[in-house]
């Protein structure tokens, strides 16, 4: 077997043990977790996009209507509901259709990979200096 090979191994070894991401300073990411999170990053991309999933995410009710959210925007709602989809698409929020309503909370454990991938490991002064 090749050294790529066995590279890849035990990155996916380590995977495994840390669930999907592990701190890019600790571990390379394989092409697939690459490009999964890719395309999470480029839902994140928009100045709407992640204003809406901030939104979504500090809600204190843990979810928040549709319709609670389109006015705080200067884009009509078609506009905000197609921002929406791409987060639904990128595994950021799920929702929930009520009535008329529809409903959106996050994705807590997608949220958490990408806080994984991006951990850095805490300073300390020497490193530092």
């Amino acid at each position: 077997m090749s050294n790529r090979g066995l590279a890849s191994e035990a990155t996916d070894r380590a995977l495994a043990r840390q669930g999907c991401c592990a701190p890019l300073e600790s571990l390379p990411l394989d092409p697939v977790h690459a490009v999964d999170m890719a395309k999470t990053f480029k839902a994140l991309g928009d100045p709407v996009r992640l204003r809406l999933l901030s939104l979504i995410a500090a809600h204190p009710d843990g979810e928040v209507c549709v319709c609670d959210l389109t006015d705080l925007f200067d884009v009509a709602a078609p506009t905000i509901s197609y921002h929406l989809k791409l987060l639904r698409e990128a595994g950021l929020v799920d929702h929930d259709r009520r009535g008329t309503w529809v409903y959106y909370r996050p994705v807590r454990e997608r949220l958490h990979q990408l806080s994984a991938l991006l951990a850095a490991p805490a300073m300390t002064e020497a490193a530092v200096r």
